[in-house]
């Protein structure tokens, strides 16, 4: 099975962000070793963070998380579970998804990449929309994009807002009805 297509399978993903690389390595590898699960993820991304993505059943991802939480202690960002992970958000995380049709768009951007990503799967979750990105942009904040009808739009960046769970860690959510042609192609392309 590929990397795409156990994404596509795995029913809950872990994510820890750590401000140090050496931890994060360090927890990556406690979180392997704890429990039977699949690394989807790592990066190294600006400002020095390391983020780790792991999937597998519920049980062993909590198991495996508490591990790489005890490991990366002071060094941890933010960090989740998702249970249920929609299909969408996996391509999202990995890049730009086309879409077809654009009428509105949403954007909620955030402090740390987790809380993003987190929000683009309650945001998807919520309403009739299609994402376009959730991840990390330069300067290690995190971007979600989405689209679909404004009334969907507006539900999708609202619940996608009220799940971020950190004081402070929102910096700006959009609502874009009628997005002009060229913005959508910037975005979308």
């Amino acid at each position: 099975m590929s990397a795409n297509e156990s994404w596509i399978t795995t029913h809950c993903i872990g994510f820890i962000e750590t401000s140090s690389i050496a931890k994060g390595i360090e927890a990556t590898d406690a979180m392997l070793k704890m429990a039977d699960v699949e690394l989807l993820l790592t990066a190294i991304i600006p400002r020095g963070k390391y983020l780790i993505m792991i999937g597998g059943n519920v049980a062993d991802v909590e198991s495996s998380l508490r591990a790489g939480l005890g490991v990366a202690a002071g060094t941890v960002l933010d960090h989740f579970i998702i249970q249920n992970v929609h299909p969408e958000l996996p391509p999202a995380i990995k890049g730009r998804t086309k879409v077809d049709r654009v009428e509105a768009i949403g954007i909620i951007e955030t402090k740390e990449v987790a809380s993003a990503i987190y929000a683009a799967d309650a945001a998807v979750k919520s309403a009739a929309i299609k994402l376009i990105e959730a991840r990390n942009q330069p300067g290690g904040k995190g971007l979600v994009v989405l689209t679909g009808e404004v009334g969907a739009v507006r539900t999708a960046v609202a619940a996608g807002v009220a799940s971020i769970r950190k004081e402070g860690m929102l910096i700006a959510e959009v609502v874009i009805p009628y997005a002009h042609a060229g913005l959508v192609r910037s975005l979308t392309g």
